[in-house]
């Protein structure tokens, strides 16, 4: 034998002798695990089974919940933005105007697509803002289900999935309830206070100012509530258009395609909450067992259910936000606030130069251009949009469908409406732009946009009696809009419709009052652009903050819609 092989030696008889019967039951355990107990493989795959089940019941409870949330918290942000900022844009239209300005252009384009890009801005964010506390307000509401139903919880490790099996009919009742309310929408809480103290302070500020003369004044506080209320019920109205089911992408992600059915996604989500939720409940003097229906919904808001209820969209996101193998370059130290606007003009960068490709006819390459900034920022619907013009320049009509169906996903607007009726048309769906389910794409366009004469001509042209129907709305005063996100009206070489109302004439409902003159002017309604630093792209020396390994960089300018940041000039004809 080599001696390399010679530690191998054989075994003697008398030890395989010995071995004898620890072989024999080797041998029927193999021979058991090539030929399973048909009885004990049927147990484990109902036990799997349920184990799936109840997880995808579970991470379903979160998604609804999140879904609610994010309407519930954005309807208080949208109060407040009424109170705060719409007094503000008021005075600012009025001391160009008079006191009918704002109630006869309440409902015009350029300010329906100011509130488009302001609450697209918002929206945006409420991964970000709502995430983290709708995952803990809801496993506090398991966790208590969980105790309701005498289920033990570890005061280290949380709730474990399994624990539940046995009451998995209970909570798919309690999903059904969610299943069965109405989709999340955004609508006023009735606890939160009226708008009368700011329509007064309005009033005020207008008693005080000087040159209030000539027949525009004459009962200039009936024509400024009228214009609020007219404002108000033109922000709530706009903001109907967005589906909180296309935000909050990174948790929806995690809570659907990323949800493991096997149990650890619950158990993981149990360790990392539980320690929060034992000291919310220790900090508000709840005694676990005595008020199981508490399911912490409110926790960490200040005022919930009051008058003073704080709006999360006003806090500053000043908390880490890059993990150090995250950084790719980034200062480590960037706040979430930061990273989301370092994100966002990354993604306006891209669309700028997809839109100079347009402009060059370059279709493929814009293409391009608009899949990264939506890579980038996938909750700002417009890249889609804007995937969908080029891809009608190349009558990709399939194509163009699929990208405005996943804008529309997010936001209803006129010129999604608009792009997919002409993909579907060219197709030879004609009768589907029409009549198609669960709405005509043509009508929904009129619907969002009554002014839009395009889109009624279209209509007429593919079915007139249809079109008789739908009276067309009377125009706003003339209005110019410059671009921005979720504008109606931005972009025209975009291969859209032009959608801005550019007739004179009355607003779509009746005034308790006759116009002036100066109820007419023409107004433009845009926000300061932003001047950042930017890295000049190609021209990298190295990875790092200043020295020599820095980037090369260079300032742009880019529009960032934000409520604050509203700025009123009169409009050049």
């Amino acid at each position: 034998m080599p001696a390399k092989y010679s530690h191998a030696k054989k075994r003697s008889t008398s030890a395989r002798k010995a071995n004898g019967k620890s072989g024999a039951q080797t041998t029927l355990h193999g021979h058991a695990h090539r030929n399973p107990n048909p009885l004990l493989d049927r147990s484990i795959t109902q036990t799997m089974t349920a184990v799936s089940e109840l997880e995808r019941a579970i991470s379903r409870v979160l998604l609804l919940r999140y879904e609610q949330d994010i309407g519930r918290l954005y309807s208080t942000r949208l109060h407040n933005v009424a109170l705060i900022y719409l007094p503000k844009l008021m005075l600012d239209c009025i001391d160009l105007t008079s006191p009918g300005w704002v109630a006869a252009n309440a409902d015009c384009d350029e300010v329906k697509d100011f509130f488009r890009g302001a609450i697209t801005m918002d929206m945006r964010q409420a991964g970000e803002r709502v995430a983290t506390k709708s995952v803990l307000w809801s496993y506090t509401a398991l966790r208590h289900f969980a105790l309701s139903n005498s289920v033990p919880i570890c005061q280290k490790r949380g709730l474990h999935s399994l624990r539940l099996l046995p009451h998995i009919q209970s909570l798919k009742a309690h999903l059904d309830v969610l299943e069965a309310m109405p989709v999340a929408t955004f609508s006023k809480p009735a606890h939160l206070p009226s708008l009368e103290e700011s329509l007064e302070l309005l009033e005020d500020d207008l008693f005080r100012r000087k040159n209030k003369t000539g027949p525009a004044w004459d009962d200039w506080k009936r024509k400024v509530r009228v214009g609020y209320e007219r404002l108000v019920d033109t922000l709530w109205l706009v903001a109907k258009e967005f589906d909180v089911r296309g935000y909050g992408i990174v948790l929806r992600e995690k809570l659907t395609t990323k949800w493991c059915d096997c149990g650890c996604s619950t158990d993981h989500l149990g360790e990392v909450c539980e320690r929060t939720v034992r000291e919310e409940e220790e900090g508000l003097g709840i005694r676990s067992g005595k008020e199981r229906e508490w399911d912490g919904r409110g926790s960490g808001i200040y005022g919930w259910q009051t008058e003073e209820e704080e709006d999360i969209w006003e806090m500053d996101l000043d908390f880490g936000g890059l993990e150090p193998e995250e950084c790719d370059g980034l200062d480590p130290e960037m706040t979430i606030g930061e990273l989301m606007e370092w994100r966002y003009f990354k993604a306006e960068r891209a669309k700028e130069m997809g839109n100079k490709a347009f402009r060059d006819c370059e279709y493929e390459t814009a293409i391009k251009h608009y899949s990264s900034a939506y890579d980038i920022e996938p909750e700002l619907p417009h890249y889609q949009l804007n995937i969908a013009a080029a891809h009608l320049k190349l009558s990709n009509w399939i194509a163009a469908e699929k990208a405005c169906n996943i804008a529309l996903a997010q936001h209803r607007s006129g010129k999604g409406y608009w792009r997919r009726a002409k993909a579907r048309r060219m197709q030879g769906r004609t009768v589907e732009a029409v009549k198609g389910e669960p709405f005509a794409d043509l009508r929904l366009v009129l619907k969002v946009q009554p002014g839009n004469a395009e889109a009624l001509a279209e209509l007429m042209s593919i079915m007139p009696s249809a079109a008789a129907d739908i009276a067309p709305s009377s125009a706003s005063p003339d209005i110019t809009r410059s671009s921005s996100p979720g504008s109606s009206s931005s972009a025209r070489h975009q291969g859209g419709s032009s959608t801005s109302n550019g007739s004179r004439g009355k607003p779509s409902r009746p005034l308790p009052f006759e116009l002036a003159e100066t109820d007419t002017r023409r107004l433009r309604i845009y926000t300061h652009a932003l001047q950042v630093e930017m890295p000049v792209i190609g021209k990298g020396r190295g990875k790092g903050k200043g020295g020599a390994g820095a980037y090369d960089i260079q300032v742009e300018t880019y529009s960032y819609p934000t409520w604050e940041r509203c700025k009123v000039q009169r409009a050049s004809r």
